[in-house]
């Protein structure tokens, strides 16, 4: 009798949103997928306990559930629903016309009218629009009801059945009081609790299998080797090699022992970051304990071609094979693309009806066309992002596939035994019977690593990766050990394939620029643990999405002045014409002012420079511990001035010069310093080394308790010009 075993397996995965340093959250994709996805799939699954399946976590998904569930982490799209909306300030207003509207319109909106309603008075495109006139628009009620609805949204189908009182909320529609939304808000962190339990209690009833994922989604193939990239693309121009198989090593192992601390045992299976694979990838793979591993049929095409056998679809995709050496080998499914992603990208076009038809459909034709008694249908695809596009979030058309499988009704008497099981099942039942002596290199897609490298944009995310790679193994030895173990972590957190996902022209999101500071914030994290400075480079941005205007965060001086360093704004013609940086991020940006000053100025004479620090009184109390670094960066040499806000405040600064790759000579403390009502200083433009005409990049960084919390001007460097004597002259004509 034939025997089938289709095998689902869903990919949960989510990047690294968290900013360690900060401790912060910049995005909410972890919380709201937790109450739509992540519950509603394992809650689906439990209403058909005959039906087996496999689901990939990836830790750094794991690693947030906990860290937002339980408050260790500030979520700032949460503090932005938790505030009052009488009390939101116009920032605030702005981000939530911004950013609460994201979700599938036609899904997640449309379908609740009050929703709808408030996208209309928005507007569907609000692209280069003023947002505070936006705001406008909106009374405090529509703030409130909006805070609600996009929260209330993103709960799916089995936080629903879970809590009845959302169903009640969702028809009172509008009108929303502070204590309904925080009943909402409790829901959702109560479900995001939920959700590890309740797989661990399907893993412990053997319905389930769980798999892991390197720890923070590494394309690992190009963490060993980025020069692996030419065996399926020579054509494609690469960055400066990055060659660190160590380090993918430490993604499998962190990745293995968080998945066993988590669910209480060790996974045996492996989802490789969006299945990229490659002979160097197996040994690593197998000094974890893993045993088995998944990818894309393409890949296995590919392999066969390397081996001089003939592809033939039917004959050889529906099978386990054995890769790797002697001693060494590992089990290999490799996934239906056509179904995989028919899941993904075609069913929810249709009615659930005629996609389950349609699965149905295609596995009967696998099974009477392949000729093996035991067939491997591999049927794998993201376990979340999906079901954004379906109306009801999939559950019909999951719940009629499963009630297939729970009924047999596949099965054809004494012919045809048609089963869903976990992978490890799967390979009891048919283990291996062949062995592929050649593994492509490659991923799901287009079986290569184009998506994640090749293009300007993800060449100089490697670069940078690579600097500071190279300068954290030179340091790390010297470090204490926790610190040097943070500074890893955030650099792995780097090496995740999703910044680099948005790199380059293959995808466009409207939070591509958030992707690209992430990126490099935990980069500069990296420095920062290791207690040197960030390159300027890491505050410039990679991709190349329209940033805020210079104009709009720095304003050159207009005069010449000299104001009196006492820490007092002596009258109001002191700074009159000195230029500013904007302390204030964009409106609607991802992150928030840091509370520490409302605006830096800056101005000049033809020997001196001086800055003023404004202070915002309600962030006095953060003071002690807060140093500020300023770098400025010269055609020739760069220079580093600090002090500390240490009560009562500085009385002098410290100026440095660069003598080579993060290392600094003090030139000596300077008394030109004052804190009172504001902090003013000055330098000498000659003791930086400048002339008039020549350009030097000025970076203000804000250090808390040596840990960077914040960078001024946001985006880039200001870009200041020493002042020659046509410099009058030419602000008189202006």
């Amino acid at each position: 009798m034939k025997r089938a075993h289709v095998c689902f397996v869903w990919h949960m995965h989510q990047p690294y949103y968290t900013d360690p340093v900060a401790g912060s959250a910049s995005m909410p994709w972890v919380r709201l997928h937790a109450t739509k996805a992540y519950y509603d799939m394992a809650y689906l699954l439990e209403q058909f306990p005959a039906v087996h399946a496999t689901f990939n976590f990836t830790p750094s998904l794991l690693l947030q559930l906990q860290e937002i569930s339980t408050g260790a982490v500030r979520d700032l799209f949460l503090e932005h629903a938790q505030r009052p909306a009488a009390d939101l300030t116009d920032e605030e207003q702005a981000f939530l016309i911004r950013h609460f509207f994201s979700a599938n319109w036609a899904t997640m909106v449309r379908p609740y009218p009050r929703y709808h309603e408030l996208l209309v008075k928005r507007g569907l495109d609000i692209q280069g629009q003023d947002l505070k006139r936006l705001a406008a628009r909106f009374s405090i009620q529509d703030f409130l009801d909006l805070q609600v609805w996009h929260n209330l949204a993103w709960f799916g189908y089995g936080a629903v059945a879970r809590y009845p009182r959302l169903s009640a909320l969702r028809n009172k529609n509008r009108g929303f009081t502070e204590e309904e939304k925080q009943e909402v808000l409790a829901l959702q962190l109560a479900t995001m609790r939920e959700i590890v339990p309740l797989y661990r209690l399907l893993l412990e009833r053997g319905q389930i299998e769980l798999t892991t994922t390197p720890f923070f989604h590494p394309i690992l193939p190009l963490v060993i080797d980025t020069d692996l990239t030419r065996r399926a693309r020579p054509d494609l121009p690469l960055p400066a090699r990055f060659h660190a198989p160590e380090d993918a090593e430490a993604q499998l192992r962190l990745a293995v022992d968080f998945h066993s601390r988590t669910f209480g045992r060790p996974p045996a299976g492996l989802w490789p970051s969006e299945g990229s694979v490659c002979p160097e990838l197996l040994p690593l793979v197998h000094s974890t304990g893993l045993r088995w591993l998944a990818t894309d049929e393409g890949i296995l095409a590919r392999s066969m071609e390397l081996e001089g056998r003939p592809w033939n679809r039917q004959g050889s995709l529906y099978r386990f094979y054995r890769a790797g050496l002697s001693g060494q080998e590992l089990t290999m499914l490799f996934r239906d693309r056509e179904i995989s992603d028919a899941f993904g990208f075609v069913y929810h076009k249709t009615t659930p009806e005629s996609a389950a038809d349609d699965v149905l459909r295609r596995l009967r034709n696998i099974i009477r066309e392949t000729a093996q008694e035991e067939i491997v249908i591999g049927v794998i695809l993201d376990g979340e992002n999906p079901w954004e596009h379906y109306h009801d979030g999939g559950e019909r058309f999951l719940s009629l596939l499963y009630s297939t499988f729970s009924q047999r009704t596949l099965d054809q008497e004494h012919s045809v035994a048609v089963q869903s099981t976990t992978v490890s099942e799967a390979m009891t039942a048919a283990p291996p019977s062949q062995h592929l002596s050649c593994l492509h290199s490659g991923s799901w897609i287009n079986t290569d690593y184009k998506i994640w490298i090749g293009h300007e944009e993800d060449n100089r995310g490697w670069d940078v990766l690579g600097h500071t790679r190279a300068r954290l193994a030179a340091v790390a030895p010297t470090l204490p050990p926790d610190r040097a173990r943070a500074a890893w972590n955030e650099l792995y957190a780097a090496e995740g394939s999703d910044w680099f996902w948005w790199y380059g022209d293959d995808f466009e999101t409207d939070f591509k620029p958030e992707f690209d500071r992430l990126f490099r914030a935990h980069l500069r994290n990296v420095w920062t643990h290791m207690g040197l400075t960030p390159p300027d480079q890491l505050s410039r941005p990679i991709c190349t999405v329209a940033f805020v205007p210079e104009t709009e965060s720095v304003m050159q001086p207009r005069s010449l002045l000299s104001p009196t360093i006492d820490g007092v704004v002596t009258d109001f013609f002191e700074w009159r014409g000195a230029g500013t940086i904007n302390t204030q991020p964009p409106l609607g940006a991802m992150w928030k002012a840091d509370g520490l000053f409302t605006g830096v100025r800056f101005c000049w004479s033809h020997e001196w420079l001086s800055l003023r620090f404004d202070f915002d009184e309600a962030g006095q109390a953060r003071h002690p511990g807060i140093r500020v670094g300023i770098t400025l960066q010269g055609p020739q040499q760069t220079f580093r001035l600090a002090f500390a806000l240490d009560p009562p405040g500085p009385d002098h600064f410290v100026l440095s010069q660069a003598t080579g790759p993060d290392t600094w000579m003090e030139i000596g403390p300077y008394r030109s310093i004052c804190r009172n009502r504001v902090v003013e200083l000055a330098l000498p433009w000659k003791d930086l080394q400048l002339e008039p005409g020549q350009d030097v990049r000025m970076s203000i960084v804000i250090l808390e308790h040596g840990l960077e919390v914040s960078r001024y001007p946001h985006q880039r460097p200001a870009v200041l010009t020493v002042p020659g004597p046509e410099f009058d002259a030419a602000m008189w004509r202006v």
